[in-house]
């Protein structure tokens, strides 16, 4: 789901010549709208790692105010010039997503001469260039994202849009002629509308007392989509009741940028939600996933038979049955600890106890007195695990490597070659950064090893 400000690599390597006229409009727009920027920053191509982005004239300090957008300015459902009759006919337009709504206040604004947001619009990436893999060529997103569970991800995607945008999107418009123009009923543009809302959409956090609320709708903010994306960024979006602020919280020197961060992200969330990965190993908050799937099939492969076969599947149903288990979820290893530790730990206990103790286990339903001090799963405590654990979670992982096209000495042999890696296609730079942090977080030489530490 779409939270944060989005990098703009999402529409592919940016040339560097600036053009002033849109950047003049949109500075113009922001006086007109009172969406306040400080005199210390800059929106520019020049200097940023990719597209538009923003850049300290002078120097920052943490704390100090960027920009702030007024909530009249945003463009949303309930701010857009066909507000009302989306809100009269919202239980038409429910879908799983949940952004059919914005989606079509944007089919509407982007075609509207006299739209408000028009300078806004010229500053969005151009649509065509978008370099999500959904608009990859399927045998190109299979070979170069193969083990990663983005080919996957991707393809329930376009199910699933191609599906919203025929049931929903296109009957409203036909309903309403007047509001929409032919060129925009298309399941292409809407196809690269929805990668744009992934991209560039904020969702504003429920506060703590709406916790059991419905999340809210995304919203698109101008100038705050600016801003492209680190791990290590240097700015932070706050939500006032009259604004939303962007706030410096490192220092800034000039002539660095600026960057927003939208939450912890793995790289292969990056890249499928947004089109690019961050530089191995730069991203911080990037995470390898072991199919729990894959965890059963490791351990089908210790039975010998038949009889103890139809048992590990009573285990798994088990699991099921306690949640800690799909065959579409994932275990989620970290560069630290295991993002899944109550459900791996589980699952490595059912899966490992002698068949008398899941016989008492099933019997009280998953429940125990005390949690063992043994069932600790930060990567430091890995190996003072069970060695049935240990072995279980090592074969797991060989499983899941051998599902990535190439090792990591070939992806790292070609990350260290700056000649060759100069020579890779923008996506293929992209997948070789996502595929080698992945080995990086299962298998490496340095404190991140996993391997090594499920056999010590």
């Amino acid at each position: 789901m779409a939270t944060q400000a989005k990098r703009r690599r999402v529409a592919g390597p940016a040339g560097s010549d600036d053009d002033p006229a849109p950047v003049a409009s949109f500075l113009s727009w922001c006086q007109r709208v009172g969406l306040e920027l400080s005199p210390k920053v800059a929106v520019s191509r020049q200097g940023t790692v990719a597209g538009y982005g923003m850049v300290a004239r002078e120097s920052v300090q943490p704390g100090e105010l960027l920009f702030a957008v007024p909530r009249a300015a945003l463009l949303s459902q309930h701010t857009c010039s066909i507000s009302g009759v989306l809100e009269r006919e919202r239980g038409a337009l429910q879908s799983q997503s949940g952004w059919v709504p914005l989606l079509l206040a944007l089919l509407h604004e982007m075609q509207a001469p006299a739209s408000p947001w028009s300078p806004y619009f010229a500053l969005w990436p151009e649509l065509g260039r978008l370099q999500h893999p959904m608009f990859w060529p399927e045998e190109e997103r299979r070979r170069l994202l193969q083990g990663t569970g983005v080919p996957e991800a991707v393809e329930k995607d376009l199910v699933n849009i191609r599906s919203e945008y025929y049931s929903i999107v296109l009957p409203f418009m036909d309903a309403h002629p007047d509001l929409f123009s032919p060129r925009v009923r298309s399941l292409e543009l809407y196809r690269q509308l929805v990668a744009l809302v992934m991209a560039y959409s904020f969702q504003e956090p429920l506060e703590e007392e709406e916790d059991e609320k419905e999340p809210n709708s995304p919203l698109m903010v101008p100038a705050a989509d600016i801003l492209n994306h680190l791990a290590n960024h240097n700015a932070n979006l706050e939500y006032s009741p009259t604004c939303l602020r962007m706030v410096a919280i490192q220092p800034i020197p000039k002539g660095h940028e600026i960057f927003n961060t939208y939450g912890q992200m793995a790289n292969w969330q990056l890249i499928h939600m947004y089109g690019f990965a961050e530089p191995y190993p730069d991203n911080t908050n990037d995470t390898a996933d072991i199919q729990m799937v894959t965890v059963r099939e490791a351990a089908l492969q210790g039975t010998k038979v038949e009889a103890e076969r139809l048992l590990l599947y009573e285990r798994w149903d088990f699991l099921c049955k306690l949640e800690m288990v799909g065959e579409e979820g994932a275990f989620v290893i970290g560069r630290e600890e295991v993002l899944t530790e109550e459900e791996l730990a589980t699952t490595l206990k059912v899966l490992c106890m002698p068949a008398e103790e899941f016989r008492a286990f099933k019997d009280q339903n998953g429940w125990e007195d005390d949690k063992s001090e043994e069932d600790s799963l930060t990567i430091t405590d890995i190996p003072k695990l069970k060695a049935s654990w240990r072995q279980l979670l090592r074969d797991s992982v060989l499983l899941t490597l051998q599902t990535y096209a190439t090792d990591l000495k070939t992806e790292q042999d070609l990350l260290s070659n700056k000649e060759v890696y100069a020579a890779l296609s923008w996506r293929e730079q992209q997948a070789l950064q996502h595929c080698a942090t992945d080995w990086n977080n299962l298998k490496n030489e340095d404190k991140y090893k996993l391997v090594r530490k499920i056999q010590a």
